[in-house]
């Protein structure tokens, strides 16, 4: 019995049943992180279910890849049109940022 785990919605792809992203599995997988990592990081899914993301990956491993990088590159345009967009915003939390004293 074949079963599917990964649907394309309107803006990308998402486990079935969930509202959880492709993405959000396969960075922490790429990441090295375990399935049974990720199903703690995601406790709504199944470790079935992270297993079928992986293969739904590993399957199409250049066409998932080039997705990955298109939705950067969205995330690159967005955060670029933000910051020019909310210049004195992104300075006060650059200033914010550098007046913290960084974690031990």
């Amino acid at each position: 019995m074949v079963r599917e785990y990964v649907e394309r919605r309107e803006d990308g792809y998402y486990l079935i049943g969930s509202r959880v992203s492709l993405e959000s599995i396969l960075y922490e997988f790429l990441r090295g992180e375990s399935p049974e990592g990720i199903v703690q990081a995601f406790p709504s899914l199944s470790l079935e279910q992270v297993f079928g993301a992986i293969l739904f990956y590993l399957a199409d491993r250049a066409a998932v890849d080039k997705y990955l990088r298109q939705g950067e590159a969205r995330f690159d345009d967005l955060a670029r049109a933000s910051r020019e967009a909310n210049p004195l915003l992104y300075a006060k939390l650059e200033a914010a940022k550098n007046a913290t004293p960084p974690r031990r």
